[in-house]
């Protein structure tokens, strides 16, 4: 959908604005707002956050402070913003009395529109220009005051074009936000659909007439007659990290701990590295990573696998991981990457799972995991085909994700043409409109999934 441009226009005097129409106000920012300095204790309103998505009830993660008498007071109707440059984004209309941080800048409107002021402070354009005020001694974390905050230029509309912009953005958006919300039920689908064939293979087997049996474990159910059902330890050695306190240094030997394993092969792209001394000693007693083992971290992300490729450079294995090697020469890693990747595994491994916030498991629980386990043959088999298979749904995971990002960059970019007088939405209206490019593209999105064996 395009839009029609302001029939005259001038340059308003600073940067931001460029050019804007010539019945638009031109003034400052202290000029249509007034600043909310009272204090108020979270005992008598309730107390908010300022996230990227609006004003909310605070949130359960947000950080608490015993100082509750000490915060601001905000009227429902004014405008809040995180003054912090590492909070961008955070601010909007508060629907509701309460109290915020201290950090915050609280704006009560005056003899504005409430939803056009909504859409113009979470701007990208005014944004950045706000942050760019700020002040501080880190480059990347610095704190907008509004003594600097109120010399800001804004462009404002008459009070009924402020109400016809905003009722345009509020209609746009939320068209674009409801594709968004499409694309991400997709994901989920596909994830789901993804782990559905992931846990079938490693449990089931490919062949769907084999003769299958009770395997006398509750998270494997039955399994094909021919495989073998037993402890992991009975087909793959697990080793503990050796307990030793290493001395970190910027050029040696990379560790690989918990944040090394959550991709497909163990990343040490910006992993902690050790001394030749401590590396010989925490690969000794059979610890070295090699090329076809896999290393599964035990602590807070439990059960995330990873496997040594042969590019690899030389390292060891760092804190709260295990490894993994092969007992015989024909085991795939492959099947065992995915059969971690399982709901037979996340089952068994959640009922183990010790520790109130940070989850944790013991070396000889992993070692006595019940596992069923094909002929070597079959492992490679299923595992070539669940390469294929993780690779398709990588693909449409991608290609949505990609999608919501182009939407969001929309959603913004439309947003700043309307708040500062681009485009010319006076003659809008919400019934003479075609049908958005992104819901055919859902729409096609849902198609091809279904098409490919998903659920429509």
């Amino acid at each position: 959908m395009s839009f029609p441009k302001y029939p005259e226009c001038q340059y308003s005097g600073v940067e931001w604005l460029g050019e804007v129409p010539v019945h638009w106000e031109v003034k400052r920012l202290s000029h249509y707002f007034k600043e909310r300095r009272e204090k108020a204790s979270d005992k008598e309103f309730v107390p908010l956050s300022v996230t990227m998505g609006g004003i909310v009830p605070r949130l359960e993660t947000a950080a608490k402070t015993q100082d509750g008498d000490n915060r601001k007071k905000v009227v429902a109707g004014d405008f809040v913003i995180n003054s912090r440059s590492d909070r961008k984004g955070s601010s909007g209309i508060s629907p509701t009395d309460g109290t915020v941080s201290l950090i915050c800048i609280v704006l009560e409107p005056q003899g504005t529109d409430r939803s056009f002021v909504h859409h113009l402070l979470r701007s990208r354009a005014f944004q950045e220009e706000f942050y760019r005020y700020g002040k501080g001694i880190v480059a990347d974390l610095w704190s907008t005051g509004f003594a600097d905050m109120k010399n800001i230029v804004l462009a404002m509309p008459p009070s009924k074009e402020q109400r016809a912009i905003a009722a345009f953005l509020d209609h746009e958006t939320g068209k674009i936000d409801a594709l968004i919300e499409e694309q991400r039920r997709l994901i989920e689908l596909l994830k789901e659909k993804r782990q559905a064939v992931i846990s079938h293979a490693v449990t089931k087997g490919l062949d769907p007439n084999v003769p299958m049996k009770d395997s006398g474990v509750e998270w494997l159910g039955e399994v094909p007659a021919h495989w073998e059902v037993g402890p992991l330890k009975r087909v793959w050695d697990v080793k503990d990290c050796k307990h030793v306190t290493a001395e970190f240094v910027d050029d040696g030997y990379p560790l690989a701990s918990i944040r090394e394993v959550q991709a497909r092969c163990v990343d040490l792209r910006g992993a902690k590295q050790t001394t030749e001394g401590y590396y010989r000693q925490l690969i000794g007693e059979g610890r070295k990573p090699e090329a076809g083992d896999l290393i599964v971290s035990r602590n807070a992300t439990v059960g995330e696998i990873s496997e040594v490729a042969d590019w690899h450079p030389l390292f060891s294995m760092g804190q709260d991981v295990c490894l993994l090697k092969r007992r015989f020469n024909g085991a795939a890693p492959g099947f065992i990457y995915y059969l971690f990747k399982s709901e037979a595994i996340g089952e068994q491994i959640n009922s183990l799972l010790v520790g109130a916030t940070f989850k944790r498991i013991n070396v000889e629980e992993i070692r006595a995991l019940n596992i069923s386990f094909p002929p070597e043959v079959e492992q490679w088999r299923i595992s070539r085909c669940l390469d294929r298979e993780d690779d398709r749904f990588g693909r449409l995971i991608g290609e949505a994700e990609r999608g919501i990002e182009l939407l969001r960059e929309r959603r913004s970019a439309l947003i700043s043409a309307a708040v500062t007088g681009k485009i010319d939405v006076r003659g809008w209206s919400a019934g003479a409109e075609a049908e958005e490019p992104g819901l055919a593209m859902v729409a096609e999105d849902r198609a091809g999934y279904s098409a490919q064996g998903g659920a429509a």
